[in-house]
């Protein structure tokens, strides 16, 4: 039987001309390829030209007729019905056979709602701009026949082209500071609800990867295109994970440098001394330290700091402050002593 046309329109064989109507109204609202993102104009295109043909058939009695018994075999030719030659056919030839052609979408579109609720159908491929006034836009819409009217009915902005995006929805992501120093892999499981070509909406969940590059910083944006809710009239939000960096017990991020406070003793301030520690690639370093460590005092150690995202292969510096442990008292002999060895130093 070819197409179900009653299926494509959603309604049962015994649907009166208000059940056509209705459903045409709904389904091309839906599907006219304006009101989807360009990635899925091409699907929004054909259904939109199945859902104008099949009204067209349907809202037609001697169409309908010869449907309900040939099939779309029987309309477009492939069939012999009997009967006499209607508007919408031709004559095939001594066979008596008639040949149904469907007329443009967006004819049938405009003379439904009394022109185009979209300001103009530029860029639709295979579906004309005409428009014009027929027998259906007043009686659906009691007496709408204006662009403005008929946004005015279904809530749309007379100015828009297409459905309107919903904003970005946007979620930290916590990272170690050895995670974005070596880089990592997270996975993130997401719920959200997606919808039928019914538009009926579901909830799923999802598993997203992302890729920790080496050296991102705090605030750095990874973004999942339209992975929001789904809603009719809507484009999807983009999900955004903006990188959130936590505290680290030792370091300390500054742009690609790392920092670290080192305590030592007043004397070794004075007299030197080796800072020992463990990288955030778990490399031991032992750093000499011998010069005499004044308040202002800071040993930096090149290409010891975080990785350059943008520079592969250079990395920031490793800057170590001193903190210096004075003691809280001191002995007469402690004393003299100190006088006699720094009394001469300057």
């Amino acid at each position: 039987m070819g197409v179900d046309y009653y299926n494509v329109l959603k309604v049962p064989k015994t649907a009166s001309d208000d059940d056509l109507k209705k459903s045409y109204r709904k389904l091309a609202m839906k599907w006219h390829p304006d009101k989807h993102p360009p990635s899925n104009k091409k699907d929004a295109e054909a259904k939109f030209k199945q859902i104008s043909e099949a009204y067209e058939v349907l809202s037609d009695p001697q169409k309908r007729a010869i449907y309900d018994q040939y099939g779309e075999e029987g309309l477009k030719g492939q069939v012999p019905p009997p009967g006499a030659q209607q508007g919408g056919y031709s004559n095939g030839g001594p066979t008596g056979t008639f040949r149904f052609n469907p007329r443009n979408a967006e004819d049938i579109f405009a003379e439904f709602f009394g022109g185009s609720p979209f300001g103009g159908m530029g860029g639709i491929s295979g579906i004309g701009s005409r428009s014009g006034r027929g027998n259906f836009g007043d009686g659906m819409f009691g007496g709408f026949g204006t662009t403005e009217n008929v946004f005015r009915s279904f809530g749309n902005d007379a100015q828009s082209s297409g459905p309107r995006k919903a904003p970005p929805v946007e979620n930290k992501l916590q990272c170690t500071l050895e995670e974005l120093y070596t880089g990592s892999t997270r996975k993130m499981k997401i719920s959200r609800n997606i919808a039928d070509p019914s538009g009926k909406t579901m909830p799923v969940e999802e598993i997203l990867t992302i890729e920790v590059k080496p050296g991102w910083k705090k605030g750095t944006k990874i973004t999942f295109p339209e992975k929001g809710n789904e809603q009719p009239n809507v484009v999807p939000a983009d999900l955004v994970f903006v990188i959130d960096e936590r505290p680290h017990d030792v370091f300390k991020r500054d742009g690609n440098d790392l920092i670290m406070t080192q305590k030592v003793s007043l004397a070794e301030a004075l007299t030197g001394c080796t800072v020992n520690l463990t990288t955030l690639d778990g490399r031991i370093l032992n750093i000499p330290i011998t010069e005499v460590i004044t308040p202002n005092y800071e040993k930096v150690v090149p290409k010891e700091g975080m990785p350059i995202a943008k520079e592969s292969g250079k990395r920031g510096n490793l800057r170590i402050k001193f903190e210096t442990k004075f003691p809280t008292r001191l002995s007469t002999e402690q004393k003299q002593g100190i006088k006699r060895i720094l009394g001469g130093a300057g």
